[in-house]
């Protein structure tokens, strides 16, 4: 009973801090909302959240990825490949080095070992947090692009490197050449696991369809369960469930273009609506949490400094801002060099803008749910039971970089998107008028296609110009003469033959419109949005038989 009246608190929390974003007179981003509101809940109730590592990181961490690399802009992500992998795999690895050291030198309580760790799961960044942030000061569209395509692939890579670094705590064993070679077999294995179990389940789940019918709930939770069947499958043979999960929803999302999955627009809507509600319960239940364990962590300040053999408060909070200023530093040395390489051997001259641009990805690096999540997950003990080293405080240090990387985003942001106005994407109307063309064109097909079929067949169920008056004559007359029985039932079965045509138009139009799309003719965005279209119009039209 106690479990169920936590659950209920914190969506309740969730729903307030919701509101509260938009009803306080100053603008604060919502997950410091969400923190404060959490540190109220502790405060205010007599229960403690106790987050089972495991359990919490399962429940978490596969959705999030999966809907990431589901949702990610695909054409965007491909095309910008290059600087995502230098940020999300470069970045990363600089990052665990240079900050790990950095923390091993700074904090002689805390062993090399767990520095790296702690260094690790501080290198993933959230996009989640730096729209919150951006909502009233957005980012430029491109760059949120890379952000967005660098935190699912640091995600993985930070993730990754964390739990190596946990295993090298544990043993106190560590190679880098074994660690290398079992990185690129623990992801390898981790991605085909993701690509196989998306595939395989999207082929499965259409023949069941094709046999025995298409219901909308059962689509969303088999969508569900997607990214928990890749992620403890990976995770059963020793592979990473992190890239498996992420795969999955890269491949799910291709499984889509080519029909391998529902095929009605009300499915599609309904998923969107229940994956839109899960993303934002998780983001938010994640900093609630953050601020239910924040009063917990400071009321065992003066324990861990004795412990630790810090000293006071004082000292954790300076290590909290060195930590928070040093990632930031390395984040724009990385960014800086990474870019300059780029543009120096493709030849380009340095944009006007480019000291901004590059301001704006150093401090767009907020911290956010996975480094929370991942954290948490450190172990309690070591395997001859004594107590993990330095956990409460390496959670802690954690804590404190994620609300410090948060307030400096908040601050900013807004001022380094001031003033400055950021082209749009080009054509983006040529490829919209193209594509709304060729699926006009497609529809126009398809019903031409059944119109000859049900002429070749004898058959009068042809939408023509006689449809067309018969309509119109059927409500003069009923105005005129009343109403008639069977003149209602004739115009309800013209209505329904159009209707059906109606419906295989919208058809043949979202069948070209996945074709332009995996031709590369069209983008994510735009794919995106003219099949919301056409699912609305497709939903208005679909009903259910009656008795």
């Amino acid at each position: 009973m106690q479990t169920i009246t936590m659950v209920l608190t914190l969506l309740l929390a969730v729903t307030v801090c919701s509101f509260l974003s938009r009803l306080l007179p100053w603008k604060l981003p919502l997950p410091l909302i969400q923190i404060a509101v959490g540190a109220g809940v502790s405060y205010a109730t007599s229960f403690e959240v106790t987050l089972d590592p495991d359990i919490f990181f399962l429940m978490f961490i596969p959705p999030l990825l999966f809907l990431d690399g589901w949702r990610i802009p695909k054409g965007a992500f491909f095309r910008d490949i290059k600087p995502i992998l230098m940020l999300a795999i470069g970045l990363v690895i600089f990052t665990v080095i240079g900050a790990g050291y950095l923390i091993d030198w700074l904090i002689p309580a805390i062993p090399l070992a767990v520095a790296f760790a702690l260094a690790a799961i501080l290198s993933p960044t959230d996009p989640m947090a730096v729209s919150a942030i951006a909502a009233q000061t957005p980012i430029p569209r491109r760059l949120m692009h890379i952000l967005e395509g660098e935190a699912l692939l640091n995600d993985a890579s930070g993730l990754v490197c964390f739990r190596f670094a946990v295993a090298a705590a544990l043993t106190g064993h560590f190679s880098p050449t074994k660690a290398s070679l079992e990185f690129f077999m623990v992801a390898g294995a981790g991605l085909a696991i993701g690509i196989a179990m998306a595939w395989g389940i999207s082929r499965a789940n259409s023949w069941l369809i094709v046999h025995a019918g298409e219901e909308p709930g059962v689509q969303v939770l088999i969508s569900l369960l997607v990214p928990f069947a890749a992620y403890l499958t990976a995770e059963h043979v020793h592979a990473s469930g992190i890239l498996a999960a992420a795969a999955a929803g890269i491949a799910m999302h291709y499984a889509d273009l080519k029909g391998h999955a529902g095929a009605l627009g009300t499915t599609r809507m309904q998923r969107t609506v229940v994956w839109d509600t899960v993303q934002m319960v998780l983001n938010s239940t994640v900093f609630v949490l953050l601020g239910q364990q924040l009063p917990r962590i400071l009321e065992s300040v003066s324990k861990i400094a004795v412990e630790t053999g810090i000293g006071s408060m004082t000292t954790l909070m300076r290590y909290i801002v060195c930590i928070t200023v040093a990632l930031t530093l390395l984040r724009l040395l990385w960014v800086w060099a990474s870019l300059r390489l780029t543009l120096y051997r493709a030849g380009q001259r340095v944009p006007s803008k480019f000291g901004r641009l590059l301001l704006l990805t150093s401090f767009a690096g907020v911290r956010g749910a996975v480094t929370l999540a991942g954290i948490l997950t450190l172990p309690l003990t070591m395997p001859g039971g004594a107590p993990f080293p330095a956990r409460d405080l390496a959670i802690f240090l954690a804590m404190g970089v994620i609300l410090l990387s948060l307030v400096m985003a908040s601050v900013a942001l807004p001022l380094l998107t001031t003033n400055v106005e950021f082209s749009p994407p080009s054509a983006l109307t040529h490829k919209e008028i193209h594509a709304r063309n060729a699926t006009a064109e497609a529809a126009i097909a398809r019903i031409e296609q059944l119109n000859r079929t049900a002429a070749e067949q004898q058959t009068p169920q042809q939408p023509s110009r006689e449809a067309k008056r018969r309509i119109l004559d059927l409500y003069r007359r009923r105005l005129h003469d009343g109403y008639s029985i069977d003149e209602a039932e004739q115009a309800r079965q013209l209505a329904e033959i159009e209707r059906q045509l109606r419906i295989e138009g919208l058809r043949a139009e979202r069948e070209k419109l996945s074709q332009l799309r995996l031709e590369q003719q069209i983008d994510d965005p735009l794919h995106q949005k003219m099949m919301h279209e056409i699912d609305l119009m497709e939903a208005a039209l679909m009903r259910r038989d009656e008795a």
